[in-house]
């Protein structure tokens, strides 16, 4: 796979302080600049942004995708097999209320995936998946 360029995602959330929270301490995301206003975050070698828009913050409705209700709007990253699981073992040791809890999608299917949802405190939906075999990223 070729390297990848870094990409760059602004979001609403409704309180900076508990976005620093999640991000930062949680998530273990490094903080770049901020203002009053937003927060640049390092997600996993991306540039994310919590911008403070508390009106914007929160909608999140679903798609039917292998018998759960996905998220129509998220983000996410897509990590190796060992840091998938560490992950979702810490995200659930701290309390984190899954939208859908970590498992594997499309077993036995080419895209076959880890997975797990989880909304940031001011509602964002966010996916961690893996691949065994990041090859199949795109295999249909």
């Amino acid at each position: 796979m070729a390297a990848l360029c870094p990409f760059h995602l602004a979001f609403p959330v409704d309180d900076l302080a508990a976005a620093r929270n999640f991000y930062g301490n949680l998530l273990g995301c490094s903080e770049g600049r901020s203002s009053s206003e937003w927060i640049d975050f390092n997600f996993y070698g991306h540039q994310i942004v919590a911008h403070l828009a508390p009106d914007e913050a929160g909608a999140v409705p679903a798609n039917a995708v292998d018998g759960h209700g996905v998220p129509v709007r998220h983000f996410g990253v897509v990590l190796p097999m060992h840091d998938w699981q560490v992950a979702a073992d810490k995200l659930s040791a701290a309390g984190v209320e899954f939208i859908i809890k970590p498992y594997i999608r499309f077993k036995g299917e080419p895209g076959e995936q880890a997975t797990m949802f989880f909304k940031d405190p001011s509602g964002n939906a966010v996916e961690m998946k893996a691949f065994a075999d990041i090859n199949n990223l795109f295999a249909r």
